[in-house]
């Protein structure tokens, strides 16, 4: 009877240890696809492009459009620069960090640069030696939603690619939102969600625009 008690004790316990482990296995694959949604394989593009990608110094500049007209603080929007900045990598691109910009470029130049001054974009490109600009702009829209009665915001993000004074793509990503006027916060909820896809377009316009498209 004994025997019979510790043999049914061993096989429950090892039920038991069974059922957790898979449970557990279960919950892992659960969370890793999780953390896979919204991710976007890098976009195809030829040997020459890639090479060509590898040679690129970026410089990544950020600003939101408001009612009191643009904010061009750059480290309002670190956590953005991040996001955008990590996948450029990806493709082999050498990005200036915000510390570099912010000591060979005044706030002056910056400001200019999102006044659409071509001058001011084109001297701060030089100070850092910079062979491509990508500039993000946040802008947003907000209205009363007519069947809900609440607030609606919708955050978008424009995003342009230039080489000097040629444009070489233009991207534009948007999210909304039915509560609060964050937008800086949902802008960085709308790269977490969208960046690969929008740096894919990005990429994809500048493979296009020098001519080293095809595989």
């Amino acid at each position: 009877m004994r025997l019979f008690s510790a043999l049914l004790y061993s096989v429950l316990l090892l039920s038991a240890a069974g059922a957790h482990a898979f449970r557990f296995s279960e919950e892992e694959a659960k969370a890793k696809a999780e953390a896979e949604v919204g991710k976007v394989a890098p976009v195809e593009i030829s040997a020459a492009c890639g090479k060509r990608l590898k040679q690129e110094r970026v410089l990544v500049l950020i600003a939101e459009r408001g009612n009191s007209g643009v904010n061009a603080e750059q480290g309002r929007y670190s956590l953005h620069f991040n996001g955008i900045e990590k996948r450029l990598r990806a493709y082999g691109m050498r990005i200036y960090s915000q510390a570099e910009i912010k000591r060979q470029i005044a706030q002056a130049e910056i400001d200019a640069h999102f006044r659409n001054d071509p001058d001011a974009a084109l001297a701060a490109a030089r100070k850092l030696g910079a062979s491509l600009t990508l500039r993000g702009m946040i802008s947003s829209q907000s209205a009363i939603n007519p069947m809900l009665k609440i607030n609606e915001v919708a955050v978008n993000m424009g995003f342009s690619l230039a080489a000097g004074a040629k444009s070489l793509a233009d991207v534009n990503a948007r999210v909304d939102s039915y509560s609060g006027t964050d937008t800086v916060g949902m802008a960085l909820k709308l790269i977490d969600e969208q960046a690969d896809a929008v740096v894919n377009q990005l990429v994809a316009g500048y493979c296009v625009g020098r001519g080293e498209s095809k595989k």
